[in-house]
């Protein structure tokens, strides 16, 4: 059985918003009181060994006498924060992560997470799911839900539009074994080049709606800075009720009109990944790619902002988890000089610029496509095999 995310659109009602919100206003309060509690913690005993979510939980009882409102949240919502906030603070210390923040209320994006028992989420009918405490809510998806559901999470985007990503158990559903394998070069003016001459175009989503966010961009700034204006003249003339941010509609219908085109450019290239990762699952049994450094890339203001939106990381997220899902093979190498080297005899012809996109082997006068003899080197160092003088070692993740 695999454990796969589900997302699905749903449509709650004017109840089911106000209840939503309050859950998540519970989990915000109790994750920042047990956050402030563990750093309370560790400066009086940095020594005292980690709790676990199981010594959190026994703290929900008490955290509820003192503050009764909380009896009213979805109780193992309460649970999942706790678990969750043990995980970010282990990472933490174990493996050097981000130390964990306070949440606020101002941020857009909301979530909290419901484990389901004694089937309290369910499908009830094609179109609509009962939810803990929310109860029926109409949902939309284009693929049926599996009757085996392990948990929920309901979130807001920054667009105010709601989400449920459900957590469900499938049957292995591997893919039929093609006996091909592939090594695949990540470029900016094509997405993927693949070791037999395929090729992945890169599609610039942000350009293509850049006029239309542009438009709305330099509407919101100017809104913003008069709504400001106008907010310090009530400071300074004591206005007895001074106006908030959230108090001028037309900065808001600004901000939410930009937050809908960033939503709608990131779906754009999140559904044109999923589209070239299932294809690559599907025809090939092994696939091989570089362990690139984006970090570094975006240091040459010339090219970040096309290097930002291949998303390459993503791309390799997605490849991986399918991989997984579908039994075929990922292996992940060090991209160190496999544009230089021929991938027919070995030869290493130094460094080459980016304006050269052809060359030809002095050794063995093999003409070579730079990218399409890059992805092959890719591919040999995957299979394992040495060329000429060099060993080729898979890179760390």
């Amino acid at each position: 059985m695999t454990l796969k995310g589900l997302k699905v659109r749903i449509y709650p009602n004017e109840k089911q918003k106000v209840m939503m919100h309050l859950n998540f206003g519970y989990n915000r309060f109790v994750w920042n009181q047990m956050l402030n509690m563990l750093i309370e913690r560790y400066k009086n005993n940095p020594q005292a060994p980690f709790l676990n979510a199981y010594a959190l939980n026994l703290l929900l009882p008490a955290l509820k006498n003192a503050f009764p409102w909380l009896k009213e949240a979805e109780s193992t919502s309460l649970q999942a924060t706790n678990h969750d906030l043990i995980e970010a603070y282990r990472k933490f210390f174990r493996e050097k992560r981000g130390f964990p923040k306070f949440k606020s209320k101002k941020f857009l994006k909301q979530s909290y997470q419901s484990k389901c028992v004694h089937q309290n989420i369910r499908q009830v009918a094609p179109h609509y799911m009962k939810y803990p405490k929310l109860g029926v809510m109409r949902f939309k998806t284009g693929k049926p839900i599996p009757d085996t559901i392990k948990s929920v999470t309901i979130k807001q985007s920054f667009t105010g539009k709601y989400y449920a990503v459900l957590l469900v158990e499938c049957e292995n559903q591997a893919f039929e074994k093609t006996n091909k394998q592939i090594g695949l070069d990540m470029g900016v003016s094509d997405l993927l080049i693949g070791s037999d001459g395929i090729r992945f175009p890169s599609i610039r989503f942000d350009k293509k709606l850049a006029p239309k966010k542009r438009y709305w961009e330099k509407r919101f700034a100017r809104r913003s800075l008069r709504a400001k204006k106008e907010m310090a003249w009530d400071n300074r003339n004591h206005v007895l009720h001074p106006r908030q941010f959230s108090d001028f509609k037309n900065v808001q219908k600004a901000k939410l009109m930009v937050a809908n085109y960033h939503e709608k450019i990131a779906n754009q290239r999140q559904n044109y990944l999923h589209q070239i990762t299932t294809q690559l699952v599907k025809k090939y049994d092994l696939l091989v790619i570089e362990n690139l450094k984006t970090q570094n890339m975006l240091h040459n203001h010339k090219v970040a902002r096309a290097i930002a939106n291949q998303a390459w990381r993503e791309l390799r997220r997605m490849l991986e988890y399918k991989c997984a899902w579908y039994g075929k093979q990922l292996i992940v190498v060090n991209p160190h000089k496999t544009s230089q080297i021929c991938s027919h005899c070995g030869y290493d012809d130094g460094k080459h610029t980016l304006d050269i996109r052809e060359w030809t082997c002095p050794s063995c006068q093999t003409h070579h496509d730079r990218d399409i003899n890059a992805a092959k080197n890719i591919l040999n160092n995957g299979l394992g095999i040495s060329l000429g003088k060099r060993t080729v070692t898979s890179a760390p993740d």
